[in-house]
């Protein structure tokens, strides 16, 4: 089980908090593992929007597994943010020692400044933002015009949706592609974007289209695509001959059901090549034989 915690600050955005709450919430009712708690520096916070929000004022006990997560909240002209106080700063530091991961939506990149976990480190923040987080943190390096970035177990995200795009990386780091993409299409997101790069991920980068059928069958590669899947297979799942499929697929996604496949395993690969492993290791964990294929797919890209 893992515990996911979000820090309410006064003047919280709902979507900064209910994006990535929807989205940890949705995974757990398709068998992840989540338990959400909300915890405030008092036992009541008013929203940006005017609603008022109850929360715990005591944390609950958490393990590297788990999740503190910092919503943003709306920042006045002149910048007024919220003060973190010392308590939640300890909090935040002592989690993210303890080998936990520690993230935030648009301004909360402030509180995880204000608690010290920002010096030295990459992070992001709303665009109209970003010249403030970087003065008031001048020992961080802010990174502009890229919806999150993650450096260290502290992952920073740009504003309001972007939320939306970390809570789905973070299940796609932890569950895998076919998880997040699943999470993904409960919530009617198709087109989930990436961090750095600001581009769609490749499990949901072909998701803008509304066939079904075809829907059907990227869910199936999405949750196997490190397994042998013949093409007859897939046109069973879809409900319809091999032929139609093949073309019905191309016309929804501009890809063949096996170059998709492909796509998936060559991302996957990559964040596995990121993250330290070695060609020969990422090839055999997307399902590869052994190397030659994930360098030839690199190499085309």
């Amino acid at each position: 089980m893992s515990r996911v915690v979000f820090l309410l600050l006064p003047g919280l955005h709902l979507l900064d908090l209910a994006g990535p709450a929807q989205v940890f919430s949705t995974a757990a009712g398709l068998g992840h593992r989540y338990q959400l708690s909300y915890v405030a520096q008092g036992g009541e916070v008013v929203s940006a929007q005017g609603l008022p929000l109850h929360a715990d004022t005591s944390w609950p006990a958490l393990t590297e597994d788990d999740l503190v997560l910092v919503p943003g909240s709306h920042v006045a002209d002149p910048p007024r943010w919220p003060k973190l106080h010392a308590a939640s700063a300890e909090r935040l530091r002592a989690h993210h020692a303890a080998g936990g991961t520690v993230a935030s939506v648009c301004s909360g990149a402030d509180a995880l400044g204000q608690a010290g976990l920002l010096r030295g480190r990459r992070c992001t923040t709303h665009h109209d933002l970003q010249d403030e987080l970087a003065r008031r943190h001048p020992a961080a390096s802010v990174v502009r015009d890229v919806l999150f970035v993650e450096d260290d177990r502290i992952i920073t995200s740009a504003g309001i949706a972007s939320g939306i795009d970390l809570a789905l990386h973070l299940v796609a780091t932890r569950h895998g592609p076919g998880a997040a993409a699943r999470v993904a299409r409960g919530m009617v997101v198709y087109a989930r974007r990436n961090g750095d790069d600001q581009q769609a991920s490749a499990m949901l980068r072909h998701r803008s289209h509304l066939n079904d059928a075809v829907h059907r069958v990227q869910d199936l590669i999405d949750a196997r695509f490190t397994e042998p899947l013949p093409l007859a297979a897939l046109a069973a799942a879809a409900g319809c001959s091999e032929r139609t499929l093949t073309r019905s697929f191309a016309r929804a996604t501009g890809l063949t059901p096996l170059r998709y496949q492909q796509v998936l395993r060559a991302e996957r690969a990559e964040h596995l090549l990121s993250q330290g492993a070695t060609v020969e290791a990422a090839a055999h964990a997307v399902g590869f034989a052994d190397a030659r294929m994930l360098r030839r797919l690199r190499s085309r890209t």
